[in-house]
């Protein structure tokens, strides 16, 4: 941008915009006529104060885990493994709330199945949702250890368990599923959960 110039646009709108395309039609699927439409600004400003599509979408992305999904680390704190469990499943249902298009997460479906131009995005997606696995594993390790799960508990299935049905829930808010039949699905997986070690006598 020219010297002395300033941005006639709010960077922030317009990265929460974009942030909305990309989350309702996938990194693929939001094209850069479709982005600039909906972010109010032209290719030149879009490439002067973003760079090109794929850093738009990694600032986009940035946005998305310290915004709409926060709810996942504010349940990791919770005193209970099972507890965070809950908190993470009704957390993403909630996030569901009041929206048309933009529904489901970002993460798992902005580029399952992609060509070759977004390769990268997708293992950077792929490696973000194991990242996710981890910390969930880290959890419930962490639970064992306090007390809060039984000694030999398979942390690293439940970890990849929980991580599944939240992305299951996921696939089914993006396909429509109301709120009610998504809190009957968390609840039935919940009675799956490992019950908590009983305090010796």
């Amino acid at each position: 941008m020219p010297s002395g110039r300033t941005r006639q646009f709010d960077v922030d709108e317009a990265l929460d915009r974009a942030l909305e395309v990309f989350w309702a039609r996938g990194y693929e699927g939001a094209t850069l006529p479709a982005l600039t439409r909906a972010m109010g600004i032209n290719r030149p400003s879009l490439y002067a104060a973003f760079g090109n599509k794929e850093q738009l979408f990694r600032k986009a992305l940035d946005r998305y885990q310290t915004g709409p999904m926060s709810f996942l680390y504010e349940g990791l704190r919770k005193p209970t493994a099972r507890a965070a469990a809950e908190a993470i499943f009704s957390g993403f249902i909630r996030m569901q709330r009041d929206r048309d298009q933009a529904r489901g997460c970002l993460v798992v479906s902005g580029a399952l199945a992609c060509g070759e131009e977004a390769e990268t995005v997708r293992r950077e997606l792929a490696q973000l949702r194991q990242t996710i696995v981890s910390v969930f594993r880290e959890r419930f390790e962490r639970a064992v250890q306090d007390g809060d799960l039984p000694a030999g508990t398979d942390c690293a299935t439940l970890a990849r368990y929980t991580a599944t049905v939240l992305n299951g829930l996921a696939v089914q808010a993006a396909s429509g599923t109301t709120e009610k039949e998504l809190r009957l699905v968390a609840a039935l997986a919940m009675q799956a959960w490992p019950p908590r070690r009983e305090s010796s006598p």
